[in-house]
């Protein structure tokens, strides 16, 4: 009786933590060489607000977390990405340019491929590194 007692705890502290978290495996198959390749992406969907800064060049949107340095590829879900890009350039006047934001999104995480996303709702510019103001 006492086993069954904490397998049954055990079950529920599991299901009540994983409530913010999904998994995602994903299975895909190249035409070519008939080969599978299977992805983990985990997901914390609890939002939070990450300062650090905001590089773009060569289409690649990229965030660095001034907390922990950690680096993430930015995807704004509900943005056009053509437009933000074009508001990246019209701020900074080129690509690789720092600018500091707060990002208020959610971090996914593939674990097959060893890359992070932070999935971006709502942000903030901050500061322009190099403007002075």
């Amino acid at each position: 009786m006492d086993f069954k007692k904490k397998i049954i705890l055990f079950i529920s502290s599991i299901f009540l933590s994983a409530c913010s978290m999904q998994m995602e495996v994903n299975i895909t198959k190249d035409d070519k060489n008939e080969e599978r390749e299977t992805g983990v992406i985990v997901e914390n969907t609890k939002l939070k607000t990450y300062k650090g800064w905001w590089v773009y060049g060569e289409g690649q949107h990229i965030f660095k977390d001034e907390e922990t340095l950690d680096e993430y590829n930015l995807e704004f879900p509900y943005e056009d990405m053509k437009e933000l890009s074009a508001l990246y350039l019209a701020v900074c006047e080129m690509e690789y340019f720092p600018m500091e934001c707060a990002m208020k999104g959610y971090i996914q995480k593939n674990i097959s491929a060893k890359q992070n996303t932070l999935l971006v709702s709502d942000f903030e510019i901050l500061y322009i590194e190099g403007c002075g103001e």
